[in-house]
């Protein structure tokens, strides 16, 4: 892949609009409560498809949860009865398998939008609590067309249907990984959190157009605790990257980068591993790095 590929050619002058479809969280930072300040840090005007309302993330021992299925068809008619127009279309954690027709109404009646695919399902070798085989079998066809994947090790290996490896992948191991990623029908590919205990955290990116063997390494800082919500906050700073006219591999950079200093101011606040990731003071960086 070419350092200077871009997927997006931002107009200086013009505001773009995504349509963030993800949860939202009442407390505790990630999908939403990530989403929206940190793509408007980026440039962007975002449209937020809450797919469900949680009243805390579920690595809290309690939380409520309302699927909002049965609302999202009314609420994307009314989008188009007053001409709602999208540049990019992001999804993340899903409410019921369901919602994946939503996502690929979205990408029927805007065409020239991006498609920009985390596929929120796990973490650790585990599938989220909410989710059922069924919704994973149904965001594997978001996979085919999408201009950008970016699934964690657990999640890639829910959509190829392989073994959990584990964090620690060799160069040749990461290039098969983003391959079969790739013959999916993936258009790019960013493969997150690779770990191989050096004290750095990889993330590889790669293209269909120059194949797999073409992938780029990015490694940054791997700091010695862990915080909810990085995945989210990683993923919305590389989509809002993407909105500002940087390269995928540029974008990738950029939000490792902001997700890291995020994560340095995070370790001063109350309850820092539970509350999820604090970027605030940090979104001002974030502008800068995308300006």
């Amino acid at each position: 892949m070419q350092e200077d590929t871009t997927l997006y050619e931002r107009n200086p002058k013009y505001i773009p609009r995504v349509a963030a479809v993800h949860d939202m969280c009442g407390y505790g930072k990630c999908s939403l409560t990530a989403a929206i300040p940190i793509l408007s840090a980026c440039g962007c005007d975002v449209c937020p498809v809450p797919t469900a309302l949680f009243s805390a993330h579920t690595k809290f021992p309690v939380y409520t949860f309302h699927d909002t299925t049965d609302i999202l068809s009314g609420y994307l008619d009314a989008w188009r009865k007053v001409n709602v127009e999208l540049d990019g279309v992001y999804s993340g954690f899903l409410g019921s398998a369901e919602q994946v027709d939503i996502i690929k109404r979205l990408y029927r009646e805007y065409p020239k939008a991006l498609r920009l695919v985390d596929p929120v399902m796990g973490d650790g070798g585990q599938m989220y609590p909410t989710y059922s085989k069924e919704m994973c079998e149904a965001v594997k066809t978001l996979v085919d067309g999408a201009d950008v994947l970016m699934p964690n090790l657990t999640e890639a290996s829910i959509l190829t249907g392989r073994d959990y490896p584990g964090q620690n992948l060799s160069d040749d191991e990461a290039t098969d990984w983003v391959g079969a990623l790739l013959d999916m029908g993936a258009k790019n590919v960013v493969l997150k959190g690779i770990d191989r205990g050096d004290g750095k955290l990889r993330n590889f990116v790669g293209s269909a157009s120059a194949g797999a063997s073409a992938r780029v390494e990015l490694a940054h800082d791997k700091l010695p605790y862990m915080i909810h919500g990085t995945g989210d906050a990683f993923a919305s700073a590389l989509c809002g990257a993407v909105m500002a006219g940087k390269s995928l591999g540029e974008s990738a950079q950029v939000a490792g980068e902001f997700v890291r200093h995020a994560m340095e101011s995070t370790r001063n606040q109350p309850d820092f591993e539970m509350r999820g990731v604090s970027f605030e003071l940090n979104l001002g960086e974030l502008t800068e790095l995308v300006g």
